[in-house]
């Protein structure tokens, strides 16, 4: 049993990391410097894919991930058994909590290359150990929120579900849910994001439902005997229009909804529209699901459809399935205490050094840039006040290894997902298109000091 489930239940989190870190971290205790006072910041070099804004999602997550982030008995003792730490460091391990102060974006907020989206300030013994946590956490779930506000944009007031759980990893699949609920989908087929994050859940029937029937007609009305009129049935098991038919047939003219997962999507959503309205069912809804994403979307706009269901894309980022975070040290305390800003040289794969503070400019509330403060100094960072028009984007996350609790649970999902809501329209109308470009607005540094 590890330390957290004898405290709580709650599972350890502390081996969802990368073995270099805790040889560091034994290192560091050897040399005296693991009690150095640090700055970690994740942020990404360019935004996947060429898009033209990225959005920040898992946050909460890591917060709940950072808080079981223990070292219970089995954990040492696997470590002890791999010999991966000497003695001293599992003794330091078995006390292991952080408790240092993480500041960054909120979750849903947008970003843009270079932004401080977290910020983790600490000693680095307690600093370093997370960086595997925070970047799988945050780089999966800012990639599947991307992608789903591109499809969010594309589908305008047209209502999207996730439906992808069985093209993802289980764990995987709640998050993505989650990720993409925070940026614009109203509904996920997964019923654990439900339970577990408060997000709606829908879902009727498959094909096999048709299949395991006698006729597709015994299976429409078995459906609407189950859940009611207002359901949406299958029709394209078979033959479409007879499919339509059937449906009308069985329900009547107050057929909830149809759902079309196959075929020429524009044409063959204009030929239900059309049967659907010859039939008198003119307010049933035409669902489509047929492997769509942002693109095929956009392709939709036109066409007579009032909801998307969205699987493979959505989960896996739409090609972009990881956001290409990093994170650095960006500062550190020397021998005699002061602050030492420190930065990677790299060629393409630098870091700027020192500790930041991020702000957005408007100009009549439409953003113009990324302004950056960054402070070598660190006696004090620039605040909004500094920048008349601009949005300050950092909030304080966890505060001497306590996080804030607004930003957790199914409370932290709503307030994120609201979030972004508002902060999407910010963009420039430019921001909006789906061809790869460079990002909607541009990263400015300036010195703080």
């Amino acid at each position: 049993m590890t330390l957290r489930q004898a405290q709580d239940g709650g599972p350890s989190t502390a081996l969802l990391t990368d073995r270099y870190e805790l040889t560091m971290l034994d290192a560091s205790l050897r040399d005296g410097t693991a009690e150095r006072r640090c700055v970690f910041e994740l942020f990404a070099r360019r935004l996947p894919g060429a898009r033209r804004f990225g959005v920040v999602a898992g946050t909460g997550r890591l917060l709940e991930l950072i808080r079981d982030f223990r070292f219970g008995q089995d954990e040492l003792r696997f470590l002890k058994d791999e010999n991966v730490v000497d003695a001293a460091t599992l003794d330091f391990l078995e006390e292991y909590r952080f408790t240092g102060s993480i500041t960054g974006y909120r979750e849903g907020e947008l970003y843009f290359p270079g932004s401080p989206i977290l910020t983790v300030e600490g000693t680095f013994a307690e600093a370093v150990v997370l960086e595997t946590l925070a970047l799988s956490v945050l780089n999966h779930d800012s990639a599947i929120a991307t992608a789903a506000a591109r499809m969010s944009v594309a589908a305008g007031e047209r209502p999207l579900a996730e439906m992808g759980s069985r093209r993802a990893a289980e764990s995987s699949a709640v998050a993505a849910a989650r990720a993409a609920y925070i940026a614009g989908f109203g509904a996920t087929s997964n019923l654990e994001a439900g339970r577990r994050w408060g997000i709606p859940t829908m879902g009727t029937a498959a094909h096999s439902w048709t299949l395991l029937h006698d006729s597709e007609e015994a299976a429409f009305r078995a459906q609407i005997e189950a859940l009611g009129v207002e359901t949406t049935l299958l029709v394209d098991t078979y033959d479409i229009r007879e499919g339509v038919a059937t449906a009308v047939r069985v329900a009547g003219a107050g057929l909830g909804g149809v759902r079309i997962d196959s075929g020429d999507l524009p044409t063959v959503a204009a030929d239900v529209r059309a049967q659907l309205d010859e039939l008198g069912a003119t307010g049933t809804r035409i669902t489509v699901t047929s492997d769509l994403d942002e693109f095929a979307i956009a392709s939709l706009a036109a066409s007579p459809v009032d909801s998307y269901g969205v699987g493979t894309s959505v989960v896996t980022g739409s090609g972009s399935p990881t956001a290409g975070m990093v994170y650095k040290l960006v500062a550190r305390q020397d021998d005699a205490g002061g602050w030492v800003a420190v930065a990677k040289a790299s060629t393409d794969k630098g870091s700027k050094g020192g500790r930041k503070a991020a702000f957005r400019t408007l100009d009549d509330g439409t953003a113009t840039s990324e302004l950056i403060a960054v402070s070598d100094g660190f006696e004090q960072l620039q605040t909004v006040a500094s920048h008349p028009g601009a949005r300050a984007l950092q909030v304080t996350l966890m505060a001497e290894g306590e996080p804030d609790a607004s930003y957790e649970g199914a409370a932290g999902v709503e307030a994120a997902r609201a979030h972004h809501a508002r902060v999407r329209e910010e963009l420039p109308v430019r921001a909006l298109a789906l061809s790869r470009s460079d990002p909607a607005i541009p990263t400015v540094y300036v010195d703080a000091e």
